[in-house]
């Protein structure tokens, strides 16, 4: 399938999104009442699958690699979710890398690449997460090399392929730019960025950061020549409480923290959490059912492929909708006083983060006042460190961060655009 045959998105059949919907916890109410959770950016609704892995996995209290039975069983889910993670990935070589969070993964791999590998600079997104920013800019100081910044590009919110060609020269350590942005929805060309680059400098190491895009679009390392991705589990609708990395063959084999009886390779530290590799399979056994609904295959990485495709051009329907409204009902492009930031017509090169802002409302006023009418959003606004040096890029000092995902609905949406139009009105 082409997702890009599909430009304005293709929602569920109403039975489809129904059976979705009752996939997750918690979809339409928390402990407090009903509520639309549209802040999935900040950590996604979670799988009842992978809560339920938790409690079916942790409860006991054997190791890996003991005498009894049940150690051979928590051996058996450790290795099926590396596997599961390689096919997330589609990586076929390399190395995995897990820890606490992603912001620690890619702490560690770009601590590794700064401290070993030879050059004058290090180039880094301005729309970067600060885990991706602050370690960069950490280890340029540490390490004494030039930072250099890509700017974004107002309009899609994206960073253009020519501020790579600006930025990178033959003297670059690294470059880390997102897959997308966790503010604006804009998606970055980054096969041609890595062409880019390499034209430059062939060995360059290129970091990229999918924590946002993984949950909506496709990775396929097989067709990207670069040497670091990272993920979070609990934003592709897992639990809180790891961060997963993949490194290169080359970037495996630089110096790093390792048990020493183990390969040069080798970066996991301490014992496995086999409940955390249960969640990870459990995420790729929904997408691959997602993909089963619609081709038959016994190939897990087609069917999780399939299923991607389709969490992807729901979630651009619902874009559509939120946009365009329905005949009846306007969308945020008709509603006055509101005004869609980084507005890309082409929605192909966005996943579902709307960034909007009101023309006679702060930011967090706006919050507030969709909460009241139990819409769940988030404010992305400068001065907090995780915000202003993106939100500031894009001329604003702060915008309102709209993030459903693909067991969202379309009568979410109209809710939502219901209180967008008395909002504006206050």
């Amino acid at each position: 399938m082409n997702t890009k045959d599909y430009p304005q998105g293709l929602l569920f059949s109403a039975e489809m999104q129904q059976r979705v919907r009752d996939r997750f916890c918690n979809v339409d109410s928390d402990s407090f009442g009903k509520r639309i959770f549209f802040e999935n950016s900040g950590g996604s609704l979670r799988l009842k699958s992978c809560i339920q892995a938790v409690a079916d996995v942790d409860s006991h209290p054997d190791c890996p690699g003991r005498h009894q039975a049940q150690a051979d069983v928590l051996d058996a889910i450790v290795k099926k979710g590396y596997d599961d993670l390689r096919i997330i990935f589609n990586a076929r070589s390399g190395a995995i890398v897990t820890c606490l969070s992603a912001s620690q993964v890619m702490f560690n791999i770009i601590g590794a690449i700064a401290n070993n590998v030879e050059g004058k600079n290090m180039v880094v997104s301005v729309l970067e997460h600060p885990s991706g920013f602050d370690s960069v800019e950490y280890y340029a100081k540490q390490t004494g090399r030039e930072l250099r910044v890509l700017n974004s590009n107002r309009n899609t919110g994206c960073i253009d392929v020519q501020e790579v060609i600006h930025n990178v020269d033959k003297d670059t350590v690294l470059l880390s730019c997102m897959y997308s942005s966790n503010t604006t929805g804009g998606v970055n060309d980054i096969p041609k960025m890595v062409q880019a680059a390499r034209a430059i400098k062939p060995d360059i190491y290129i970091i990229v950061d999918a924590v946002q895009h993984a949950p909506h679009g496709l990775i396929d390392l097989t067709k990207l020549d670069i040497d670091v991705m990272d993920i979070a589990p609990y934003k592709f609708f897992a639990c809180r409480g790891a961060g997963v990395g993949w490194v290169s063959d080359r970037c495996a084999k630089l110096p790093h923290n390792r048990i020493l009886c183990y390969g040069e390779d080798t970066w996991e530290l301490g014992s496995t959490a086999p409940h955390q590799f249960a969640g990870y399979s459990a995420i790729v056994d929904h997408v691959c059912w997602i993909g089963s609904q619609y081709i038959t295959s016994n190939d897990r990485r087609t069917l999780f492929e399939e299923g991607i495709h389709r969490i992807k051009l729901q979630e651009r329907g619902l874009l559509h909708r939120a946009l365009e409204g329905t005949g009846t009902l306007p969308g945020l492009r008709s509603i006055p006083g509101v005004k869609v930031i980084c507005d890309n017509p082409e929605l192909a090169q966005r996943d579902f983060i709307l960034p909007i802002i009101f023309a006679n409302l702060d930011v967090t006023v706006a919050t507030k006042e969709y909460i009241k009418r139990g819409i769940y959003v988030f404010e992305r606004k400068s001065p907090s460190h995780y915000s202003k040096r993106i939100v500031e890029s894009l001329g604003l000092d702060g915008v309102i961060r709209v993030s459903p995902i693909h067991c969202n609905s379309p009568e979410e949406i109209d809710a939502f655009l219901k209180a967008t139009i008395e909002i504006a009105q206050l």
